[in-house]
């Protein structure tokens, strides 16, 4: 039996990165633990300062097939190369023909380029274009596959 698992994202906005990863992803907002109406109650009812309700952010997979993903707020800016990156396979994944895959890679960078993401190097396979490694707008590097 597999063991379910999430992401966790350190930043320092988490609630504008989790916005920038609900587009990249199709991800939506975690809803609030059973028996609570919004995440601010369960906040409360747990005694988490107000101050304080800002520092995570959660998404979840519409279907419930998915890892979640957390951002939680740090203090400290990231500074080196990720050594855990996310593939985001928003032209099928390598499975899918190139002629289909790559306009898709193609179109994806231009909408998370728009969403505060930046391009930081395309790479080729076999003499064609493959992936675009980006970062998100907090500098997390990931691939467009």
């Amino acid at each position: 039996m597999a063991t379910r698992w999430a992401l966790t994202i350190d930043c320092a906005h988490p609630a504008e990165l989790a916005a920038f990863w609900a587009l990249a992803t199709g991800y939506t907002e975690k809803p609030a633990p059973a028996g609570f109406g919004s995440w601010e109650e369960w906040l409360s009812h747990h005694g988490v300062p107000e101050e304080e309700w800002d520092e995570g952010a959660y998404l979840g997979d519409p279907e419930g097939a998915g890892p979640g993903l957390s951002f939680l707020k740090v203090p400290e800016p990231k500074v080196v190369k990720n050594r855990v990156h996310m593939d985001v396979q928003v032209g099928g994944g390598r499975e899918t023909p190139w002629e289909v895959r790559w306009p898709r890679v193609v179109a994806a960078v231009e909408w998370l380029t728009a969403a505060g993401a930046t391009v930081v190097r395309e790479e080729d396979l076999n003499g064609k274009p493959d992936h675009v490694v980006m970062a998100d707008p907090e500098g997390n590097e990931f691939c467009l596959v």
